[in-house]
């Protein structure tokens, strides 16, 4: 198996196809020889984790009794953090190997003991610490096969040009390299070698990252119930956000449209009954409906708009955007980074949180400016919406941003609120996309 994989996800199939190639496709691989190097390295970087560890932990638990410790134990926690994080990217410079950073989310605004707690709560911490452990005889044990195998094979592969061109070696005069027939013996040996040395790489290569995978990587099973629970979350919102829009509908055509057609029919009947006796009366009331119908039907219009816009539909989520700017009381600046049109649940989602923010922006923030981008940023589409206003912005249950916030978990996108008093409020949804 080739070592380049995303932690919990299958080899590319170009790799796996290299693979298939044989002894020339891993001479050929780039990643043979990206990885020899760190093989050879890595004893040196466990050996100074593990020094660095020896030292600064024992150090801080004893000086712990006297308070002085606490603060040295948390930078010796974040400097092997670090450590986790940096090697994480020397596997994937290595190996191909992308694994993510499993740490859970710092508490924002929380206090010192709060943060001491997450950091020392949080298991990834640990399971960095123990990585760094393992790395010394891992490493020892990857440096000696290298050694071994490139040493041996480049060895045996050189030592008869060498003693051609009468370079003695000690390895030479042990292996008696004599005439040339007699050597390629030995040349060809070395070469068998150094192809066994290229598939060692790969099979080190792979152990490394399956290691790392587990104990630098996210906890696959943990990870596979927290989606599940928040997939049934954000399907229970779902259904309780639908059914809300629901009612919604159904209130504003029973107060609102549907009483002006009401009005309109009546008026048009008391129109019928007074066109021969007084007309005059009967056009006020004929005029009366004829004004009741235009904004019944702008009422509907605005209805349908709520629903879904038009334009979104006909022309996409740049010109609605524009379109919603050009409504809004305040200076909007619009900017759709987007190489495609994403699917329409994104786009109506995208919309909408642009929509009810802008409108909240008018009614409480009391901002003189505000901007809106939208942009790609690998598999999903991030909005982002700011204003100048005073902050102090918050998502409430069944406020506005709530019910954003539980449209994007329709499809397992994140809605936050970044709000301090005084500003500037930045709304972003963060929502998955299948290109």
């Amino acid at each position: 198996m080739s070592a380049e994989t995303t932690a919990g996800h299958r080899p590319s199939g170009k790799r796996v196809r290299t693979w298939r190639l044989g002894p020339l496709g891993v001479a050929l691989d780039p990643m043979t020889w990206r990885a020899a190097p760190y093989l050879l390295v890595s004893v040196f970087f466990g050996a100074l984790w593990v020094a660095f560890a020896a030292i600064a932990i024992p150090a801080s638990a004893v000086l712990v009794l006297v308070w002085v410790g606490i603060p040295l134990l948390v930078l010796t926690m974040l400097t092997w953090r670090g450590a986790a994080m940096l090697e994480r990217r020397l596997l994937r410079l290595a190996f191909g190997a992308r694994i993510a950073d499993p740490y859970r989310p710092r508490p924002r605004g929380a206090g010192v003991m709060r943060q001491v707690d997450w950091l020392f709560g949080d298991p990834a911490t640990w399971k960095d610490l123990g990585y760094l452990f393992l790395l010394l005889p891992l490493g020892a044990l990857e440096c000696f096969v290298s050694l071994t195998l490139w040493g041996s094979g480049l060895t045996l592969a050189a030592g008869p040009f060498a003693a051609l061109l009468g370079l003695e070696t000690r390895a030479g005069v042990r292996l008696q390299y004599g005439a040339w027939p007699g050597s390629l013996l030995w040349t060809l040996l070395g070469l068998a070698i150094l192809v066994v040395a290229m598939y060692a790489v790969r099979a080190m290569a792979w152990l490394h990252t399956t290691i790392a995978a587990v104990l630098l990587g996210v906890d696959e099973p943990a990870r596979l119930r927290a989606q599940a629970e928040r997939l049934r979350a954000s399907r229970a919102r779902g259904v309780h956000t639908a059914e809300a829009e629901r009612r919604r509908i159904e209130r504003d055509l029973h107060d609102g449209a549907q009483q002006r057609l009401l009005s309109v029919a009546l008026d048009l009947g008391r129109a019928l009954g007074k066109f021969d006796e007084d007309p005059a009366a009967a056009r006020e009331l004929v005029a009366g409906a004829h004004l009741g119908t235009k904004a019944a039907i702008a009422e509907l219009r605005d209805l349908a708009r709520g629903i879904y816009p038009a334009i979104l539909t006909d022309r996409g989520l740049d010109a609605a955007l524009s379109a919603l700017a050009a409504r809004a009381p305040v200076p909007v600046d619009v900017r759709v980074e987007l190489p495609d049109r994403p699917p329409p649940a994104v786009e109506t989602i995208a919309y909408f949180v642009v929509a009810e923010t802008l409108a909240n922006t008018a009614k409480h923030s009391g901002a003189t400016e505000a901007s809106v981008a939208v942009r790609r940023r690998e598999a999903q589409v991030v909005v982002e919406v700011r204003d100048d206003g005073k902050g102090g912005a918050v998502a409430v249950p069944g406020g506005g941003l709530a019910g954003l916030a539980d449209r994007a978990a329709t499809i397992d996108g994140v809605l936050s609120v970044h709000s301090p008093p005084g500003g500037p409020t930045v709304v972003r949804a963060e929502l998955p996309c299948t290109w």
